[in-house]
């Protein structure tokens, strides 16, 4: 038989271990952490067609040009069938391709609540197979309903204590699968023989739930048993029932009923039966410990009121009281598509101080948002007191002035010896803590502080031999942590709203640190949910609150926030690359440029917030220095250019005309109106004004320098201080990196007066705070002015990415900005091609730059050198490096085009 076809044979014979192509051993490891739906073993998926993802890596770290030609997935009924190489319900075959994420399943259709297992084998540039992955699974959601949503008889949306709920049941064979799925509003804790569900707090997530209600998933075989076993839920209030609460803060009023439950398990025997508990009138609920429940005023225990064993089977419910089959609060059931919240870390306390005779605060010494964790002994009946706040008072007791108070969170003791306790359903943003006794006594062994939000992972890295920078950094990431729930939060205290504009102004900096991806994507349906038939998107999304009293008000409708539909949107799809996000998005984005267009007289939109706390005249709020209209009309105009773009990628080129039509319209409107001519600037000559047209590429060219320099020319007059407000300050700082005048950011960035992040240093802040002068009577937990953590990654770090250019080789770029007052930079970030990296430092006259880009990749590398500068690879000349490229040299740097792997450049 001739060698070729013998090969094939073997190849047919052999499909489940790979074939290569000629080589020995392939270039790429084993796919690895696979993903369906961006998530890692999803439990309750409902997509029909999910997408399917994976990572690569080279075999080796010194490899270069390594990279994906082909890849075959997978997908069986069952482990068994996988381990044996049988994809029984959809084996792509191999297929020639580089892509790595967003490959849609294409098999037979997927069966509801059925676990599908998948593996994927990759070939690497030289046809080369690697193994075969590791396994993973995904779990398709429940096709319907036959719960019941259910709340305790006699109650209403007042009541305050807090109901709980149990069911037994009994499981009579032996267990292959126990799915169970919970939705408990407003927050809820679900319980198993004694025991909590996994690790969500704060579950499920906020949204209309006239609208949309979440729902959790949980595999929960291993906390059953045969025989005898309970379901039990604690429920909160949450922002499903918002009331007005005398005596403790409330922000807003808003409920879409009593507390409620819908709970249903499928359990899956040995022999293949099936059988399902759901939540109905059979269920027995009593009130429970919490007596006190808001977002807003804070959390209330009573311990004495706990019922041993009430969770768990056996327990004696003879007082407890059949529960009401209740009309649910209208919202389809949609299973969870934001990462979990979570317990992220644990603050020790850096100082005690009693500030008087029974009254101890405690410093954690950072400004977080979460809740205390408080360990306690004392008589039966005693009440610990806890009052969180972000600053002290003159004379050491904590203050709630930046916060909005009061707000407190209380136990009350069982007296049974050591105690341990947290608030369940209300968190806070804080740094201290004043613990008192509100009655009896009682002594406490310790009090530390646990940060909830949101489980999204850390991806970036960045720091620098400047420590004003790293100092910066922290505030910003500490904000933005704090702030990213199962939404994007103003503040975790007075607000908790999920105000759009920080969606889209500082979204880059949001994705480089963390993977957003599923927070974006909620993010997004809820604004879809929030929108009016005609086509406005508030400025809050969920709205929880209306603040006009009559239509539209201003904090209702701006346009800077509105446009978060569109430009948050495309600000993911850039990190990100989910196409079926768009498509879902698209009507939503339609309507909204509609709205807005509907809004523009001859092309100018001039309503709203304007450029929001800027730097002027009297106290912070609405732009003083820049005109109503500018900022908005700049909106429209990113709106269209922004739109014209995703119409092209789906494949819709009328509309594409039509939003380049509109924008041309927009643009040519905005120039006429608030060009100036004699001054050579646009409208009052405001950085704000001068940086939006210039950073979205609507200056025109001859006049591009100019304007350049007439918003450095402010800077400087303003002692290298900011006027912008939040709006402008993004598009400020990228009008600056376009230029390569990061010298004059860096300027901005040493400044320790007011207004600047070294202001707020110097206050004592440790997250970002809403005001640039760290001014007390305002948050001190906002990342809205957290434009600068953009200019970090893409600035000194160099590092631009961006899934939306159609130049593979441009998806990556790497340019940093050498400036002085910064010996050496780290930054890295781990995007959805894999890590990149860029590393630099000066030392005696040379800089070495440490460059790592992505297996299966090519990027765009600007080195920093001045003509005639010798720039090496290691020990090779650059242009004869290998996989390394020569493009040009522009601009005091050499570009090159380089494969995957990693570098190092040095230039004396």
């Amino acid at each position: 038989m001739p060698q070729f076809w013998l090969r094939v044979v073997v190849c047919t014979l052999f499909a489940g271990l790979g074939c290569g192509a000629g080589h020995a051993e392939g270039r790429l490891l084993a796919a690895a952490e696979l993903q369906c739906d961006a998530k890692t073993q999803p439990m309750a998926v409902e997509e029909v067609a999910p997408q399917l993802e994976w990572r690569l890596a080279a075999a080796s770290s010194d490899m270069r040009g390594v990279g994906q030609s082909a890849y075959r997935v997978l997908v069986a009924s069952s482990q068994k069938a996988l381990d044996a190489g049988q994809g029984d319900v959809w084996d792509s075959g191999r297929v020639a391709s580089g892509d790595n994420f967003g490959i849609v399943y294409r098999g037979k259709p997927l069966v509801a609540e059925k676990t599908y297992f998948w593996k994927v084998m990759v070939w690497d540039e030289r046809g080369d197979s690697a193994p075969w992955s590791a396994a993973a699974s995904w779990t398709m959601a429940p096709a319907e309903w036959t719960a019941k949503w259910i709340a305790q008889a006699g109650t209403t949306n007042k009541t305050e204590d807090m109901p709980i709920f149990r069911r037994q049941f009994a499981v009579k064979r032996k267990l292959v699968r126990a799915m169970l799925y919970v939705s408990a509003l407003g927050q809820g804790e679900v319980h198993l023989n004694g025991s909590k569900v996994g690790d969500a707090e704060l579950a499920p997530s906020w949204t209309d739930y006239g609208k949309t209600v979440r729902y959790e998933a949980y595999d929960v075989t291993s906390m059953l048993r045969q025989g005898k076993n309970a379901v039990g839920v604690m429920v909160g209030n949450g922002m499903f029932n918002v009331v007005r609460t005398p005596h403790r803060y409330t922000k807003l009023v808003n409920s879409f009923g009593r507390p409620m439950v819908m709970v249903q398990m499928r359990l899956t025997y040995a022999n293949g039966k099936t059988k399902t508990i759901v939540s109905d009138g059979s269920w027995k609920s009593a009130a429970g410990p919490i007596t006190f429940s808001s977002t807003y005023g804070g959390e209330d225990y009573d311990a004495t009121k706990e019922q041993a064993g009430w969770d768990s089977a056996g327990f004696r419910d003879k007082g407890w009281k059949r529960v009401s089959v209740v009309d649910g609060p209208g919202g389809k059931l949609e299973s969870e598509i934001a990462p979990p919240i979570e317990v992220m870390k644990t603050y020790m306390p850096v100082k005690t101080t009693e500030v008087k005779p029974g009254v101890t605060v405690y410093d954690l010494g950072q400004n977080f948002a979460g809740w205390p964790d408080v360990k306690v002994s004392g008589t039966k009946g005693a009440v610990v007191k806890m009052i969180p706040g972000e600053l002290l008072n003159a004379d050491g007791t904590v203050s709630q002035m930046s916060s909005k108070g009061p707000q407190w969170f209380s136990y009350t003791l069982k007296g049974t010896g050591a105690e341990e306790w947290h608030p369940r359903f209300s968190y806070y943003g804080f740094r201290y803590v004043q613990v008192e006794w509100a009655s009896g006594t009682g002594e406490v062994a310790s009090l530390i502080g646990d940060a909830v939000h949101t489980s999204s992972p850390v991806v970036g890295e960045f720091t620098s031999s400047n420590e004003q920078l790293n100092s910066i950094h922290h505030l910003i990431v500490m904000a933005m942590q704090n702030n990213s729930v199962s939404l994007f939060t103003d503040c975790p205290h007075r607000e908790k709203l999920g105000w759009l504009e920080e969606t889209h102004l500082v979204a880059p900096g949001l994705i480089f640190n963390s993977d957003l991806q599923g927070l974006f994507a909620a993010t997004e349906k809820n604004m879809a949910d929030a929108q009016k038939v005609d086509g406005m998107v508030p400025t809050i999304a969920p709205e929880y609150t209306v603040f006009g009293k009559q239509g539209y008000g201003v904090f209702d409708d701006s346009p800077e926030w509105g446009s978060a539909s569109v430009l948050a949107e495309w600000s993911a799809y850039r990190a990100y690359g989910d196409i079926g996000e768009l498509q879902r998005s698209y009507p939503m984005m339609q309507r909204y440029v509609k709205f807005l267009e509907g809004k523009a007289k001859d092309g100018i939109v001039a309503y709203g917030l304007g450029d929001w706390y800027d730097i002027g005249p009297g106290g912070p709020g609405f732009g003083k220095q820049t005109t109503l209209g500018v900022t908005a009309t700049m909106m429209l105009y990113q709106d269209a250019v922004t739109m014209a773009k995703i119409a092209r990628l789906l494949d819709k080129p009328e509309d594409a005309a039509g939003y380049d039509a509109l924008a041309s319209r927009t643009g040519t409107a905005f120039n006429a109106r608030f060009w100036n001519a004699s001054t050579q600037q646009y409208d009052k000559g405001s950085q704000t004004a001068n940086a939006m047209p210039l950073s979205l590429g609507l200056v025109p060219e001859a006049e591009r320098a100019t304007v350049l320099e007439h918003i450095v020319a402010d800077i400087h007059a303003h002692n290298d201080h900011v006027t912008t407000g939040e709006i402008g300050y993004p598009y400020m700082l990228r009008a600056l990196m376009a230029a390569g005048r990061s010298d004059v950011e860096m300027a901005m960035m040493m400044r320790k007066d007011p207004p600047s992040y070294g202001s707020q240093l110097a206050a004592g802040a440790t997250a970002l705070t809403e005001a640039w002068d760290a001014n007390p009577h305002s948050s001190q937990d906002h990342f809205m002015l957290g434009g600068a953590e953009e200019w970090f990654y893409r600035g000194l770090g160099g590092i631009d990415f961006d899934l939306s250019r159609s130049a593979k080789d441009e998806r990556i770029t790497i340019h940093p900005a050498i400036v002085d007052g910064v010996d050496w930079v780290r930054c890295s970030y781990d995007s959805k091609l894999g890590k990149i990296e860029s590393d630099w430092k000066r030392d005696n006259g040379a800089l070495a730059m440490d460059v790592t880009i992505p297996a299966g990749e090519t990027g765009t590398v600007w080195v920093p050198a001045a003509d005639g500068t010798a720039v090496m690879e290691g020990s090779t000349p650059a242009e004869k490096a290998a996989e390394v490229t020569f493009v040009q040299r522009s601009n005091g740097a050499a570009e090159y085009r380089v494969a995957s792997g990693s570098y190092h450049f040095i230039v004396k």
